[in-house]
């Protein structure tokens, strides 16, 4: 499984935050931040979610108030939102 997180679209609710520990507060840009993740488009950030944080991540993107966050399957297909 992947995650991308759309930086730009983040309104720093921080929901995240509680859901999943990959994610953390920057305080200084009021917008959440994916940790171990790479840019791979201005401002979205994607990495490989680990086998043990699955649920987790998913809960990440379905608290987000702005579907910020898309979890996408093996196969690349998107799941969530």
């Amino acid at each position: 499984m992947r995650i991308e997180f759309d930086r730009d679209t983040c309104i720093g609710m921080y929901q995240c935050v509680a859901e999943w520990d990959a994610f953390s507060k920057n305080m200084d840009e009021g917008k959440a931040d994916l940790a171990e993740s790479e840019e791979i488009e201005e401002k979205v950030f994607s990495r490989e979610i680990p086998e043990d944080a699955e649920l987790d991540a998913k809960f990440a993107a379905r608290v987000c108030p702005v579907d910020a966050i898309r979890v996408f399957d093996d196969d690349g297909e998107q799941i969530i939102p």
